[in-house]
């Protein structure tokens, strides 16, 4: 009896494995397919097509669940938009009409017309200060560039530090007054440590920032320095954006680091590289700062950007609607500089995409 019902019990033990069995055989080559199929067999076919509908159902701003939602939306933008609005949209047009009049600040603005720009087109300090300015943007750019880029290849290539990356972008940090005074310091003919090592050497003391010949020079220098740290760690994060496989394509092909840097990196570079330029040169054209504390425009208007010729006459000669006048003169030379370039340099592509 006992081993009629253990036989029985095995038979039902058999039967109730024989389909597990058959499932995990069948599973063997396409589990995830079974289970995919299983998951689609066992859902309801309605129930699927109200999901796809409501998946491709554009959401409804003006239903009863997003009623709210406009109005939150406004909520939370509109301390950044008064904020633009009164900081930034209401000054330059508050600027653009007073360039227009004659404005000394104790007396209301006289409309005066064209006047301020007509008197800018005689002006030949303000053309003297344009030279000087765009000779300054030259040196800053051209050395800003370079040391940058060699900069973010060498730290691309040789080290992944994020140490030496702090420390390369410490100097962008400091303010740009606080490094004006200390390389006035470094600078200074007859107290500064580098007139002090180059006499060491034997040399002749050089007058940085009180010569004609050197003021604009040492300024570009300076701001070089300054802003080196920035424009590297963005060529260096364009650099991370380079398959590694293009460049061991290149060692098959038997290129040098030198050829795989002049025709690789360069040119997939093109879009950062066009960025960093716009914005080295709109900042060198802005320069003012570093110019007020270490020169002041001297000597004999050497170093007098424009930047200095526009704060002088609105701040020194209280004449804000000519000072105005020259600031949009410089915002469309900024304009149409900034569009040439993204238009030469072709910006928004790189030689991926050709």
């Amino acid at each position: 009896m006992f081993s009629l019902a253990r036989q029985a019990q095995d038979e039902i033990g058999h039967l109730a494995a024989e389909p597990a069995r058959q499932v995990e055989h069948a599973g063997a080559g396409r589990p995830m397919a079974l289970l995919e199929s299983t998951a689609r067999d066992t859902r309801p076919p309605q129930q699927a097509a109200r999901r796809r509908r409501a998946l491709r159902r554009p959401i409804n701003a003006n239903s009863p669940a997003h009623r709210g939602d406009a109005r939150l939306a406004w909520v939370l933008i509109a301390p950044s938009f008064i904020g633009f609005a009164v900081f930034a949209v209401y000054p330059t047009l508050r600027g653009l009409y007073l360039s227009f009049t004659d404005f000394q600040v104790l007396t209301p603005p006289t409309w005066v017309g064209l006047d301020n720009y007509v008197k800018l087109a005689d002006d030949e300090v303000f053309w003297s200060s344009l030279g000087v300015t765009v000779y300054f943007v030259l040196l800053s750019v051209t050395l800003s560039m370079a040391v940058s880029v060699v900069t973010a290849a060498v730290l691309h290539r040789l080290t992944s530090s994020t140490v030496v990356r702090g420390l390369i972008i410490l100097p962008f940090l400091i303010s740009a007054v606080v490094a004006a005074t200390v390389w006035s310091w470094l600078l200074d003919t007859q107290l500064g440590i580098v007139n002090i090592l180059i006499e060491a050497l034997g040399g002749d003391g050089v007058q940085f920032l009180s010569s004609r010949g050197w003021a604009i020079p040492s300024i570009a220098l300076i701001n070089v320095w300054k802003q080196m740290g920035y424009t590297s760690i963005i060529i260096f994060a364009g650099l991370q954006t380079i398959p590694a496989t293009v460049y061991e394509a290149g060692r098959i092909d038997g290129a040098s680091e030198l050829q795989m840097f002049r025709r690789l990196t360069l040119p997939l570079l093109r879009p950062i590289l066009a960025l960093v330029l716009v914005l080295n040169v709109i900042g060198a054209f802005q320069v003012f700062d570093i110019v007020q504390v270490t020169t002041k425009g001297g000597p004999a208007n050497a170093s007098n950007v424009l930047q200095m010729y526009i704060y002088s006459k609105a701040f020194g000669q209280f004449d804000f609607g000519y000072a105005s006048a020259m600031s949009f003169a410089l915002f469309a030379i900024l304009i149409v500089i900034t569009f040439l370039q993204m238009r030469l340099l072709r910006a928004s592509e790189s030689d991926t995409s050709e």
